[in-house]
Formats: C-alpha cells, sequence, structure tokens
C-alpha cells in the first residue's frame, strides 16, 4: 500500500498540465513548417481544454468547500477559462500560414501565463494548506479520468458546470475525439 503523502496529488498533475502546455506554445515560433506548427498548437489546445474541463468538474468544487475566498476565486477562473477558449476557438480557425496565427499563439501564451501565475501562486498552495491530503490526491486520479474523456475542442458557449460536464462531457468529448480522427487533427 503506497502512503498518500508520498504520492503525487492534483496540485502536481495540474502544474505538469500547464508546463506541458506552455513548452509546446513557446516550441511554436521557432518552428518554420507551417503543417508542425498546426500540430503542435492543436495539441496545446486538446491538452488546455481536457485540463480545464477537469478542473472544473473536480477541482472547483474543492475549492468552493475549502477556500474562504472560494467562490470569488472560482468564479475569476472560469472568467479566465472562457477567454482562454474564445482565444482557443479563434487560433483554430486561423490557417498557421497566416500573420494572426503568431498573433493568437502569442495571446493564448499571455493568457495562459496570467492564469498559471494566478494558479500557482495563490490556490494551489491553499488547496495544499486546506484540503486532506488523501482527498488532493484522490482528486489527482479523478482529474487523470477525467482528461481521458473530456473534450478536445474549445466549446466557450458551453455551460460552466461540474453537472454540465459530468453528463454531457464525455459525449462531447467522444464527439471532439472522432472529429479529430477523421480531420487528423493533432491532440497530444
Amino acid at each position: 500500500m503506497t502512503d498518500a503523502r508520498t504520492e503525487t496529488d492534483v496540485v502536481d498533475v495540474l502544474t505538469a498540465d500547464h508546463r506541458e502546455v506552455q513548452e509546446l506554445l513557446q516550441q511554436i515560433p521557432a518552428i518554420d513548417d507551417a503543417e508542425r506548427r498546426r500540430d503542435l498548437a492543436d495539441t496545446a489546445i486538446s491538452e488546455l481544454v481536457r485540463h480545464s474541463v477537469a478542473e472544473e468538474m473536480y477541482v472547483y468544487p474543492a475549492m468552493r468547500e475549502h477556500l474562504p475566498n472560494g467562490e470569488e476565486a472560482v468564479q475569476h477562473d472560469i472568467e479566465e477559462h472562457q477567454g482562454l477558449e474564445r482565444t482557443m476557438r479563434d487560433l483554430e480557425g486561423v490557417d498557421a500560414t497566416e500573420p494572426r496565427f503568431m498573433e493568437l499563439v502569442g495571446e493564448l501564451d499571455t493568457k495562459l501565463r496570467h492564469h498559471v501565475q494566478s494558479e500557482e501562486t495563490d490556490q494551489f498552495p491553499q488547496l495544499r494548506a486546506r484540503v486532506p491530503r488523501d482527498t488532493l490526491v484522490d482528486l489527482r486520479d479523478k482529474v487523470e479520468a477525467a482528461k481521458k474523456i473530456a473534450p478536445t475542442r474549445p466549446h466557450p458557449n458551453a455551460p460552466r458546470s461540474e453537472v454540465f460536464h459530468k453528463l454531457v462531457g464525455p459525449g462531447v468529448g467522444l464527439v471532439d475525439r472522432l472529429r479529430d480522427k477523421l480531420t487528423g487533427r493533432a491532440t497530444g
């Protein structure tokens, strides 16, 4: 039996997700091949969407319950997720050879850096200080499972609730993955 104190927790997983997407976005400007830029952008979008949905399903309820300003923090994050999703949606619609593509990659990177800084310097330390370790480990498992069935494309106009994501998200995710496969879109 593994000791929960030595296991990774949900904060570790979410922080690793942040690093992965940031690294993908930072690689794009150095790549000359438009198809490769598109693939990296699509992978970053897919990973970021899955991360956001899993956060909304499982981490936000924990924030509401355990953080003194939980509801306010969640509303702030939801607004940031919506902004990120609008930028991702715009990025999906632009050819990688167009100058606007690189502008949107830069915009997404800037918005993501702001969001990550807020989460990692304020919310994540509070979660670790206020949520029992076993719960954080359990949330890790739930977030990892949710990312496997979550949508891979931004849906900025979809409702932002854990109930919606749990009931409708898997179906949307299935449709997104089918679209990804049919179009050859890179998703990680």
